[in-house]
């Protein structure tokens, strides 16, 4: 799988805009590369506004061109979205005043990812009876090593299902959001551990937290 590595306060401001992660999980949705135009009119929006936010997630490598199209004399761009692990790293010592911002800045991203994760399942619930959703909380007993081999072997296996196929015309729309954490004793010091967190769509955001990273 893919790795991207965000490191600078810069790059976590630019991913962590609630607007942009809505775009890029429209993008998502879209299963295959689309333009700015589409991708503006599924949410309602005018081409010029996404447009602006579409070039800050190009910028970090969140969005790629993958092709070109002249539609009416116009030259239709196709962006695609980043998939694979998103890793959230800063480089400063653990008591550097621009190491606590990026801790913040990384903390509001969990936040909106998980925020805009269940308003969907909500939206979804609402539906009623007849619409498909599932929901699970498991304690798992395991070593470091065992957890994250788990966690690869299920993204691995979500993969053939992150493009949509146009030889099935039964296929819709599902949004997988999992989250895996070490089990932290409030009553004693908290361990540094690894916490993937998976973001709709199927990119992946790892913030990491040992010697030199968050």
């Amino acid at each position: 799988m893919q790795q991207k590595v965000l490191s600078t306060i810069e790059e976590i401001k630019i991913y962590s805009d609630p607007y942009r992660i809505q775009i890029l999980n429209m993008f998502n949705k879209q299963g295959r590369p689309s333009t700015v135009k589409e991708i503006a009119d599924k949410l309602g929006e005018v081409p010029a506004k996404v447009h602006y936010h579409v070039k800050k997630l190009e910028k970090i490598g969140l969005l790629t061109i993958v092709s070109t199209r002249e539609i009416n004399g116009i030259i239709a761009k196709y962006y695609e979205p980043f998939q694979g692990e998103i890793h959230l790293r800063h480089e400063d010592g653990e008591h550097s005043p621009l190491k606590q911002v990026f801790r913040s800045e990384t903390l509001k991203l969990l936040n909106e990812m998980y925020e805009q994760s269940r308003q969907m399942f909500m939206k979804q619930a609402k539906h009623g009876e007849n619409m498909f959703g599932q929901i699970s909380d498991m304690t798992l007993y395991a070593s470091r090593e065992e957890v994250e081999k788990l966690y690869k072997d299920i993204t691995k296996m979500c993969e053939p299902y992150t493009k949509r196929s146009e030889q099935k015309e039964d296929q819709e729309v599902f949004q997988l959001f999992t989250t895996l954490s070490q089990h932290v004793d409030e009553t004693t010091e908290s361990p540094k551990s690894k916490v993937p967190q998976d973001q709709p769509g199927g990119q992946s955001s790892k913030p990491n937290d040992d010697a030199k990273e968050i």
